[in-house]
């Protein structure tokens, strides 16, 4: 079913995070890149070396998703894994340099789609588009929270 005027917000909400995603993978494709890729890149960049784990709470995605994720961007050589010295039993995931010299123009692609989708938005409209979507993530983690 197709968003109308009238549809639910969390309806048009998952229809715009397609649509991003379609445009995103479009853009980041020449760099040899997806936007599922996008958060476990930037996680990694501010973050340093990180366990999985914290990966799969970062990005939001379920741990098989994340090992598969996690594999091809090491196979495409994005990532690499090494042990973690203080547990031995858990790898860190750090970027390689070749992950590092993507990052700028990834973060061009991103941008280039962010400014489209936000055109004709004055700057007092993004703020309160940003504050609302906080809420409704907020809300929907709390939800998660709860769930065991």
């Amino acid at each position: 079913m197709l968003p109308t005027p009238s549809s639910p917000p969390a309806s048009l909400i998952n229809t715009a995070a397609r649509v991003l995603a379609r445009l995103n993978d479009r853009r980041l494709r020449p760099l040899g890149l997806s936007f599922g890729q996008m958060p476990v890149l930037a996680a990694l960049a501010t973050g340093g070396p990180l366990p999985q784990k914290e990966l799969v709470r970062l990005a939001r995605i379920e741990q098989p998703s994340m090992a598969q994720l996690l594999a091809r961007m090491e196979r495409d050589g994005l990532v690499e894994r090494a042990p973690d010295p203080g547990d031995r039993r858990v790898s860190l995931i750090s970027l390689t340099d070749e992950g590092v010299a993507k990052l700028p123009g990834a973060r061009a692609a991103l941008l280039a789609t962010n400014s489209r989708a936000l055109d004709g938005f004055s700057a007092q409209e993004i703020d309160v588009l940003q504050g609302l979507l906080r809420r409704f993530l907020a809300n929907l983690d709390e939800e998660l929270a709860d769930q065991p």
